[in-house]
């Protein structure tokens, strides 16, 4: 890990917190005020941002990149709870309270990261209310989509769970290009499989029948085309 620049201030026009939907509330005047309380963090691939029991004394904000939140279950099976990437923010739960880290986060490629003190976040709290009731909302989607995925593991059949990952992630990493919707996977194989709680080769299989059928297209490794996105949601519909 390596400290980058010590303050914000040399990238207003591209602060972390005009990225993150909870510093809405705050106008240029004020991002300017709190730029300098920012710290910059480099983590490389690999890395780890947070371990399981550690205490974080900052909110994380996702500038570059991408990170996996994880833990193990019983049998020592990695587990993903959330992937977060740019404008994400993590921590903040920890900053109100006396808790250790419930989960592992970890770069899924290199990763530049802004972080705010505790005591500089319980300042702004207390300056801008807004930002909390932001947070709040923010915690309750979250808490509402972990529920979704871990129901979704035992309601929704393999191909449904596996499409409907495909078309969140092509809302938060695609792009649309002449041929369809390009999508940089954040996860390898094994990392969906982690994520969806089934076997790298049902993965794998899932993945290759959807080819055949030409409901995505296989570009690389970490790269799939969805020529069609109402035809995966007319799929994934079927299949619940």
């Amino acid at each position: 890990m390596q400290d980058k620049e010590n303050h914000c201030t040399h990238c207003l026009n591209k602060l972390c917190m005009h990225k993150v939907p909870i510093f809405s509330a705050l106008n240029q005047d004020d991002i300017v005020k709190i730029a300098d309380l920012i710290q910059h963090k480099d983590y490389h691939k690999g890395e780890n941002l947070i371990t399981v029991g550690n205490k974080l004394d900052a909110i994380v904000i996702i500038n570059e990149g991408s990170v996996k939140a994880y833990k193990y279950t019983p049998d020592g099976r990695e587990q993903i709870l959330y992937i977060f990437s740019e404008g994400d923010f993590f921590g903040e739960q920890y900053l109100l309270s006396n808790q250790t880290a419930t989960y592992n986060v970890e770069a899924l490629q290199t990763v530049k990261v802004c972080m705010l003190s505790k005591a500089d976040f319980k300042q702004l709290l207390q300056q801008y209310p807004d930002i909390a009731v932001k947070i709040i909302e923010e915690l309750g989607e979250r808490m509402s989509r972990l529920e979704n995925t871990m129901q979704s593991m035992g309601v929704r059949s393999v191909d449904a769970r596996v499409g409907a990952l495909l078309i969140d992630f092509a809302a938060k990493y695609g792009k649309v290009v002449p041929e369809g919707i390009l999508i940089r996977l954040p996860l390898s194989r094994e990392g969906i499989a982690n994520y969806l709680g089934i076997a790298r080769e049902t993965v794998s299989r899932k993945l290759g029948q959807m080819e055949s059928d030409g409901l995505i297209t296989s570009v690389s490794n970490k790269v799939i085309l969805i020529p069609d996105k109402k035809a995966l949601d007319m799929f994934v519909g079927n299949m619940e």
